[in-house]
């Protein structure tokens, strides 16, 4: 009898462990669904993300010219000058490269017969600061999609009396003050050395100089670009020593360009649109963003001027450059073919396919 007792009042005790039991074991069920949706719902994000970004990152293999090929011209636009006017059939196309996002998608378009690829040096709205562009970008993008010229248009600042804003210098000679960029697509694994002593094509020069006879724009053929890092503008000091030092006029993004162009093999000429007189001009006001962008209105529309009339000059373009804009990295590259590495020479497929296929 007692032991019938004592187990008659474990059973309740019994029932109501077996209940919680039960009652936890569902509310484990519950969490562990919720945990694997959790996980299951992050994955998916995840696996979309990741989908996005191949597709984002993907990278077209390099246009190949063939002869006969209607000529691509590629023009990058500065300060002030984020589209082209009087392109037809227009398209704003990504271009992913090996050295990361243009500064902004590029223009395709065509131009007297001409087939045109435009970018904004800045990005459209003027997103990126000179220190930040990324130039090895930008040229690498547009040799990839074929184009062989490239024509630079920006806004500087003038050391010379007789340059005054609103007057366009066709530059021909660079000093580099930059110290932030990357201007080299070669490195540790793939070492070149290009030479820069006409960092300029005089082709180019020549189109550019009758595009701006033929628009009434006064230019001046030849002058010193003196490439700072910025983004401030200079001191005092600074502007009279590079007056000092002979320069014709003041920027912040050509030299790592030009540099680059000529490693990619590019034809490159820069147009250099006198907006002030920096800080060295007794009579005038000292360059501020104002007084720049008050220039910059005039010289925009000029500058696209300039580049429609140029156009039907670089439509037919000869087999190789008169100058070997084409051909300079015959005599560049020095490292050992056995020592050369296969991923730096994959990165280098627009800039340099031409010589390691050979």
């Amino acid at each position: 009898m007692a032991k019938a007792k004592k187990a008659a009042k474990r059973a309740p005790v019994k029932a109501k462990t077996a209940k919680t039991a039960v009652k936890v074991n569902a509310r484990t069920k519950v969490a562990a669904r919720k945990t694997v949706e959790i996980r299951t719902s992050a994955a998916a994000v995840a696996s979309v993300a990741a989908r996005s970004v191949r597709g984002a990152s993907k990278i077209a293999r390099p246009h190949l010219v063939r002869k006969g090929d209607p000529v691509r011209i590629g023009v990058l636009g500065g300060s002030g000058i984020y589209g082209m006017a009087g392109l037809k059939k227009t398209k704003w196309r990504k271009v992913a490269t090996p050295w990361g996002n243009p500064s902004d998608e590029l223009l395709f378009g065509e131009l007297d017969g001409a087939e045109l690829v435009f970018l904004p040096r800045h990005g459209r709205g003027h997103v990126h600061s000179p220190s930040e562009v990324n130039y090895r970008a930008n040229i690498d993008a547009l040799k990839r999609v074929g184009c062989q010229d490239v024509i630079s248009v920006s806004a500087c600042g003038s050391f010379k009396e007789n340059l005054a804003p609103g007057t366009f210098v066709i530059v021909d000679q660079f000093i580099d003050r930059t110290f932030m960029r990357q201007k080299s697509f070669f490195s540790t694994g793939m070492v070149a050395h290009v030479s820069c002593g006409h960092p300029v094509c005089s082709r180019l020069g020549d189109a550019l100089e009758a595009a701006a006879k033929e628009a009434g724009i006064t230019a001046q053929r030849g002058g010193t670009y003196l490439c700072m890092e910025g983004p401030q503008f200079s001191t005092q000091a600074e502007s009279f020593l590079y007056k000092s030092w002979g320069c014709d006029v003041i920027g912040m993004t050509n030299a790592p360009e030009a540099k680059l162009a000529r490693e990619a093999e590019l034809c490159y000429a820069s147009v250099a649109m006198v907006t002030d007189y920096d800080c060295w001009h007794p009579d005038h006001d000292h360059v501020d963003v104002a007084a720049v962008i008050r220039v910059l209105l005039g010289n925009a529309e000029k500058g696209q001027a300039l580049v429609a009339k140029a156009a039907p000059h670089l439509k037919s373009r000869p087999e190789t450059c008169p100058q070997g804009c084409d051909r300079v990295l015959d005599a560049a590259l020095i490292t050992a073919p056995e020592k050369r590495d296969p991923k730096v020479i994959k990165k280098l497929d627009a800039v340099a396919g031409r010589v390691f296929k050979a």
